[in-house]
């Protein structure tokens, strides 16, 4: 019987179906994937051997693998032709989950363009900040985020997500894909990920990093399988053929895993929209026979203690996993009992949007016997833990998390000190998260340190602050996560407000309200007229602000 590194080996060896050797990216060498596409055109152009099988549903639309390339093929042309979009250039989508976001995204990176994908949550200050920002030829929307920067004069060319489609898949039927020359160092993808200097940052993804991901996810799909097969307790699980994905498409899981990665595997792809609601996710997975399924902070939560749970069949599902907020051992072992035939695959991982996905993973019996740990790096990535000095500590030591790998974003967008600072020498990613290494898993002490997870959004409480801070009566302002049973956490903000002023917390909800997303708006408030307790340095003692520690220093 194979034991799990016989099975890693056979595959990622001399000859394996997933080759790891020495090769180059981005001018620094480090281990890569043998075989791989050129670009993800190459990929895209793959999925032609599916045919008519079914690709993509979203509502009453089901889309074939064929019809998918039809649309792409024209979509792309009408970009070129239509509004010039070519190598290098942005094509910003903002619009919620829909089939004409997955076709926009792969017309776009089919021309050597930059699909910038805006976060469909935000309100009219951030999206206006994300066009400025991205600096796209032309942004592709729907009717509901467009209304939210009404006559704000961006000046861009606009094509309705809600009028434009399907016409455009239709008007050039037959054209065929771009041919223009694509290299894998080239930029596909820009994603926004929160930044501790309060404004989004926006990650480059190359057509390298992305396909890297997919063959990394290939192999853990391979190992699992090989390892459940060498098993005598029972049927080995079938290959997944059906995804539900209820991720945003503007985030690294729902775009490359629920978009890349499934062309590749030539699954049928089940697509919800709008607010998350337990039952239609419930109906979806009985009627359509979802196979696999990557919920989101607390969407596993909401569907398994929602009152209609006996009402539907789940047992297609073979393979979940889930990730975006901590994941606790009664929660997975609920989750074993609500899907029983995907026991064994219940994955729990570690990855940022700079990471392209993830970078580790734990599943099955590894997870059952040590919940607390995200798993073992995956081919081809490297994980140091440093100290505040960027010495690498020994195992079992705490520290700053660094990657390395093909995974590793190219750059922040224009951002070329926020990349120097991040992207270390020899393509080491600093990622700012606290945890240590311990007989080869990865452990998480914390998350970028003040990062609140709330529902499976990373919330940088700085925005918040520096937001809170724009209003006349508000001195300074502190804002740290709070437990929460169902989200994880929740936002609270500590507020000193100026003297001689009133406000109460409703006028202040309401400011953040105006300019942030509502998920960054916070539940709690506590208003005060004292100083924040701060270090000789000027840093807010937040662990002081949380109850947690009393302040060892005296301010003079």
């Amino acid at each position: 019987m194979r034991g799990r590194p016989e099975i890693e080996a056979e595959l990622t060896g001399p000859g394996g179906l997933l080759e790891v050797v020495d090769g180059s990216v981005l001018g620094e060498p480090m281990k890569v994937f043998k075989d791989r596409s050129a670009c993800l055109r190459e990929l895209l152009a793959s999925a032609e051997g599916f045919g008519d099988m079914e690709h993509i549903v979203c509502g009453d639309l089901r889309m074939s693998f064929s019809s998918l390339l039809g649309a792409v093929a024209s979509t792309a042309k009408v970009l070129r032709e239509e509004f010039g979009v070519g190598h290098g250039d942005r094509v910003a989508i903002l619009a919620e989950n829909c089939p004409q976001w997955i076709i926009s995204f792969w017309a776009a990176i089919s021309l050597g363009a930059i699909a910038s994908g805006l976060n469909g949550w935000w309100v009219r200050d951030e999206i206006l900040y994300g066009l400025r920002d991205s600096d796209p030829k032309v942004l592709i929307a729907d009717a509901k985020r467009l209304a939210r920067i009404e006559g704000s004069r961006h000046g861009l060319p606009v094509i309705s997500v809600d009028n434009d489609f399907p016409a455009i898949w239709d008007r050039h039927a037959g054209a065929g894909l771009p041919e223009d020359t694509i290299c894998e160092d080239d930029a596909a993808t820009i994603l926004y990920t929160s930044g501790t200097t309060g404004r989004p940052r926006g990650a480059v993804s190359t057509h390298g990093n992305i396909i890297a991901l997919t063959r990394v996810y290939a192999f853990h799909g391979l190992r699992a399988l090989l390892m459940a097969a060498e098993r005598d307790d029972g049927p080995s699980p079938s290959p997944a053929n059906c995804s539900l994905n209820t991720t945003p498409l503007f985030h690294v899981s729902g775009l490359f895993a629920g978009v890349v990665t499934a062309l590749m595997g030539g699954l049928k792809t089940v697509w919800t929209w709008g607010r998350f609601d337990p039952v239609e996710v419930m109906k979806l997975i009985e009627s359509e026979k979802v196979t696999s399924w990557g919920p989101m902070g607390t969407m596993v939560h909401r569907v398994m203690s929602h009152p209609d749970l006996p009402d539907y069949d789940l047992s297609s599902m073979q393979n979940i996993g889930s990730g975006g907020a901590p994941v606790s051992a009664q929660l997975l072992e609920r989750m074993r009992e609500v899907f029983p035939n995907a026991k064994r695959s219940l994955a729990v991982g570690y990855g940022l949007t700079e990471t392209t996905s993830m970078v580790t993973v734990s599943f099955g019996d590894e997870l059952a016997d040590d919940p607390n740990s995200v798993g073992e790096p995956l081919p081809t990535i490297e994980i140091e833990i440093r100290d505040g000095e960027g010495r690498p500590l020994a195992e079992g030591k705490e520290g700053e998390i660094h990657v390395r790998g093909p995974l590793v974003m190219k750059q922040y967008w224009r951002r070329p000190r926020e990349t120097a600072a991040t992207i270390l020498k020899g393509r080491w990613l600093k990622t700012g998260d606290i945890g240590l290494m311990k007989n080869g898993r990865l452990y998480i002490s914390s998350r970028k340190r003040d990062l609140i997870l709330r529902g499976g959004e990373n919330i940088y409480p700085a925005e918040i602050e520096q937001c809170l801070e724009k209003h006349p009566a508000v001195a300074e302002a502190a804002v740290l996560g709070v437990e929460h049973e169902e989200l994880g956490q929740e936002v609270k903000a500590v507020v000193v407000l100026k003297k001689e002023t009133t406000v109460g917390p409703a006028e202040l909800r309401s400011w953040v309200a105006e300019r942030l997303a509502y998920f960054k708006v916070p539940a709690h408030w506590e208003l005060r007229t004292e100083s924040l307790p701060r270090n000789p340095a000027g840093k807010v003692l937040k662990t002081v602000l949380a109850g947690e520690a009393e302040s060892s220093f005296v301010e003079e």
